[in-house]
């Protein structure tokens, strides 16, 4: 039972950080209510993505690679506790 509510709790945030990285190619993300939202997941996603941020920067000074990176790792991390538990 522990292991489910895991397992849905990262598959939950892995789609708030998907959805937040989409949200920053839309144009006119600071104002409104889209800026809200964008503002939101940013507070619940950007202590995560920060801690890669750190260690890779972005390719060629503009492409951000962190997001797949952390998603991976949040899987992969995910899957090994349930294997070892």
């Amino acid at each position: 039972m522990l292991t489910y509510l895991l397992v849905r709790l990262a598959d939950a945030y892995s789609m708030i950080i998907f959805i937040y990285v989409m949200m920053s190619w839309l144009p006119n993300t600071q104002s409104g209510i889209i800026g809200d939202i964008y503002r939101a997941l940013g507070k619940l996603c950007d202590p995560y993505l920060n801690l890669f941020r750190k260690l890779i920067p972005p390719l060629g000074g503009m492409v951000d690679v962190t997001p797949i990176i952390a998603l991976l790792v949040l899987q992969f991390g995910v899957r090994l506790l349930v294997m070892i538990f």
